[in-house]
């Protein structure tokens, strides 16, 4: 007996016809010349049936409203909150007590942070994934992860967790078969039977961690192969010339989408294909691929976006919103690295001139059907990606200029505020990035140890300008977890075996929750920096135009410590404006008016501005929302 079309098959269908066109010529391009070709096509079109008709019906009803507002990552109400689940709150079960703190905050995204099943022992901070269908143990269940993210559509809350891209763990059930002999799974992945290709790709490669991962191959003698393994020994690089792999990450990107999660960032993009001769990196290919996985999942599962995790230079990272033919059809978000090093960058110089050459030099002022994730602070270090070029541009050197941000951001340079530590210095190549927590690099962990509490009023105002900052630029802006109490670093994580060789722990610290109960009143650090951050998310929620589609203009300021950027919506401009020094700073009346800012209100406080001898004057650290 024939089943008769569903009204869901329909709905099925016509998301399949629009999409195809961004779907199978970019497979064709990629995959037409594989034996098994036709056979992967059809396999790909039932496990997108299948994804769609296992979806749960408020999951579909999700899609449709998202099919009909494509614009909801881009409004002023998405803020987001990033954090390592056991580090939060302990458990994914415990993380339901925590949700009115974040929506107290005004969080309408989180980000778990990897949560998927690692390997045992080290796991690059759980990015060496063994099983991407089952929860870490140690966090809860796959049941566990369901009834948190149903909870979190109930309060508006879309939730992002990480899916690698690039690798598997060595302990993944394809690689414990490839390691078997099976060429089925050895095809999976990037192996060698001797060292003379690895040899010839390693002449143009560069090394990511190269303290404790030289190279990009790994000799297993138990098996005779050399491996692939870009990041780590047991982080083996998928082979994503072989559509099984490409068929096998479809079928777990919709599994997860139907386990609740809206948001996938996919991890280590840049590295997912490989050509002789190059550094192995933004591969045209690589575009192609993430094009094909966006258009999957617009046809079983619209509802879910992609944050592309790409941190490298700004023309390299645009091309992962989509550029050329790829444009809006590749990633919804990705993370504007460029912003958080400029920021830190004027920080320290008092200068914002390269600040405002790189931003309105680099970037366009509006991205087709995606926008940013903008953040001054992560999980992962700070690398000093400022160009010799942009330097040049400047009159400063690039080496030079990115030594002294290093040695301004660890504490040894004379007069420095902050307190970090350095991570995978290189002295071949004079390269030296930068751990440390908002606050610490900010000046409150110094100020704090020196008894100094005008070090410490200015540190806090510094945290509250980065915030402003993101917040006003567009996208989605993101806290990362304990900032929004100035948590300082964590030095005690030299005394855990397996966090003590890596530096990025320092800023990992766990929740005080304690800090947290105090959050409503006094003037400590941690309740001013809570009552601002929430003053300033809700300030964008009622302000149009930070609409991430409304056009962002960097403006040449004639004062070097501010920096200033134009938002033009249809309802008028908003210039806002950010001092970066600790002295005060006067700008002539007459440039905010010529920027359109006519009345001379301060949308981020609701008050007006006055002008005084003809100009605007801003505290250390100021910060206003001109309309």
């Amino acid at each position: 007996m024939v089943r008769k079309p569903s009204p869901d098959d329909d709905i099925f269908d016509l998301r399949l016809a629009r999409s195809a066109p961004d779907l199978w010529p970019m497979l064709t391009a990629l995959y037409s010349g594989h034996p098994g070709y036709a056979a992967f096509c059809t396999a790909l079109e039932k496990a997108m049936r299948k994804a769609w008709a296992d979806r749960a019906p408020d999951l579909k009803r999700l899609d449709l409203k998202r099919d009909l507002e494509p614009d909801w990552f881009q409004r002023p109400d998405m803020a987001g909150y990033v954090f390592y689940i056991d580090r939060f709150a302990g458990t994914l079960p415990k993380v339901l007590e925590k949700l009115d703190y974040l929506e107290e905050l005004g969080i309408s995204y989180v980000h778990f942070m990897p949560c998927l099943k690692p390997r045992p022992g080290d796991s690059d901070g759980g990015y060496s994934v063994m099983d991407y269908r089952a929860i870490n143990p140690a966090y809860g269940t796959m049941a566990d992860f369901e009834t948190v993210t149903a909870e979190l559509r109930k309060r508006g809350i879309s939730v992002c967790i990480d899916l690698v891209l690039n690798h598997t763990a060595k302990e993944h059930a394809w690689a414990k078969k490839a390691a078997k002999g099976d060429p089925t799974y050895q095809d999976y992945y990037l192996m060698f039977d001797s060292p003379d290709l690895p040899k010839r790709y390693e002449e143009t490669l560069v090394e990511v961690f190269p303290d404790n991962a030289p190279g990009n191959f790994t000799h297993y003698p138990a098996f005779g192969k050399w491996v692939w393994t870009t990041f780590n020994e047991h982080q083996w690089d998928l082979n994503w010339a072989n559509p099984q792999v490409f068929l096998e990450i479809a079928e777990i990107m919709l599994f997860l989408a139907n386990r609740g999660v809206d948001v996938l960032r996919l991890d280590a993009v840049a590295f997912m294909w490989k050509r002789m001769g190059t550094r192995c990196q933004s591969e045209p290919e690589v575009h192609m691929l993430l094009q094909a996985l966006r258009a999957v999942c617009r046809i079983a599962c619209p509802a879910v976006i992609h944050l592309a995790e790409a941190i490298v230079a700004p023309a390299e990272m645009l091309p992962y919103l989509g550029r050329g033919r790829h444009d809006g059809k590749e990633g919804n978000l990705a993370y504007h690295n460029s912003l958080m090093v400029q920021f830190w960058s004027a920080l320290a110089t008092r200068d914002t001139r390269l600040m405002t050459h790189v931003m309105g030099t680099h970037f366009p002022d509006r991205l087709t059907n995606a926008t940013y994730a903008t953040y001054i602070r992560c999980h992962d270090d700070i690398g000093w990606a400022v160009t010799d070029e942009d330097a040049a541009a400047q009159g400063l050197s690039g080496p030079a200029h990115r030594a002294f941000l290093s040695d301004f951001y660890d504490g040894t340079f004379p007069g420095s505020f902050a307190r970090g530590a350095l991570f995978q210095e290189n002295p071949a190549t004079g390269d030296k990035r930068i751990s440390g927590s908002f606050a610490s690099l900010a000046g409150l962990e110094k100020a704090i140890a020196e008894g100094d509490p005008a070090g410490a009023d200015l540190a806090v105002q510094r945290i509250l300008m980065g915030h402003a900052l993101i917040a006003a630029w567009g996208g989605i802006p993101l806290v990362y977890m304990g900032d929004e109490l100035a948590l300082l670093n964590d030095h005690g994580y030299r005394d855990v075996a397996e966090h003590a060789h890596d530096s990025r722990w320092i800023h990992r610290p766990r929740m005080d929750w304690q800090a947290a109960e105090g959050r409503h009143d006094g003037q400590t650090p941690a309740a001013r920096v809570w009552r601002g951050l929430r003053h300033i998310l809700a300030r964008r929620r009622a302000i149009p135009a930070l609409h991430a589609a409304h056009p962002i203009r960097v403006v040449p300021c004639e004062v070097p410590q501010l920096f200033a950027f134009r938002r033009d919506a249809p309802t008028g401009t908003v210039l806002c404006l950010f001092n970066f020094a600790e002295s005060w700073a006067h700008l002539p009346e007459g440039f905010a008016r010529a920027q359109g800012a006519a009345r001379l209100h301060d949308l981020l406080s609701d008050n007006p501005v006055e002008a005084h001898h003809g100009n605007i004057a801003l505290p250390p650290y100021g910060r206003v929302w001109l309309a």
